[in-house]
């Protein structure tokens, strides 16, 4: 974006609010929010079975392991309050004057995007493998659908991670347009004069330096001399007695 910086326009300007939902990158964030959504739902609803009609206790379903189930549902959690927080920046970033702010709100983001991919792939992993081991059981049975669910949107998790972590890096690399957060002092035309400097047309006139400077203009005759001059010139013309 020319004449941005980090992605965002001149401090304090106004969002639009249908422009910032077109964003991509606020289109990622909804879509990781509703993925985190699916994955700790699905889970927490219907990833509890009972081991057979004659048991009362509720077993995860990923083989019998609450370690997986938990795992799952800990960065479901996460990354739906991640989501939220996140899209809060992105619309209040904007208004944030400071460059060293801006910077630090794009780095926590792509660090936390760049974390949030590698849970999540984690996650799908695990879950896939104890998936792989459980024996299907009445129970297991019940919550299949439920548990193909958690595991393929955790893979879908991983993908809209690493968008959001492309974006922020990104928004790191344009940096920032310093001419944004000039103050008034400084003009925006990089032509325009300083003030108190004298202005002209460029071009030197060559009509003040004719005359060199510190010279006397000197008169043939002087006017007391000359004076004199005539004095004695009427004395001569005189007849003699």
């Amino acid at each position: 974006m020319e004449g941005a910086s980090f992605g965002a326009g001149r401090a304090g300007g106004a969002v639009d609010p249908l422009d910032f939902l077109k964003q991509p990158q606020t289109i990622l964030r909804v879509t990781a929010w509703i993925f985190s959504i699916v994955v700790f739902g699905s889970i927490v609803n219907e990833c509890y079975v009972n081991k057979d009609s004659q048991s009362p206790e509720l077993l995860c379903i990923f083989n019998e392991n609450e370690s997986a189930c938990s795992y799952g549902i800990a960065i479901g959690i996460i990354s739906f309050f991640g989501c939220i927080f996140f899209f809060v920046v992105d619309l209040q970033f904007q208004q944030i004057s400071s460059v060293k702010d801006r910077k630090r709100a794009v780095l926590l983001d792509l660090g936390f995007s760049g974390f949030l991919s590698f849970l999540w792939f984690v996650a799908f992993c695990f879950l896939a493998n104890q998936w792989q081991r459980t024996k299907m059981s009445k129970g297991a049975l019940q919550g299949a659908d439920a548990a193909r669910a958690a595991i393929a949107f955790s893979f879908f998790s991983i993908a809209g991670w690493v968008a959001l972590a492309v974006k922020a890096l990104q928004r790191y690399r344009l940096g920032t347009d310093m001419s944004l957060f000039a103050t008034d002092q400084f003009t925006a035309d990089p032509n325009a004069s300083y003030p108190g400097y004298p202005t002209g047309s460029g071009i030197e006139s060559t009509e003040t330096y004719q005359s060199p400077p510190f010279t006397e203009t000197s008169d043939a005759n002087p006017k007391g001399y000359q004076g004199a001059t005539t004095i004695c010139r009427n004395l001569q013309q005189k007849p003699q007695v």
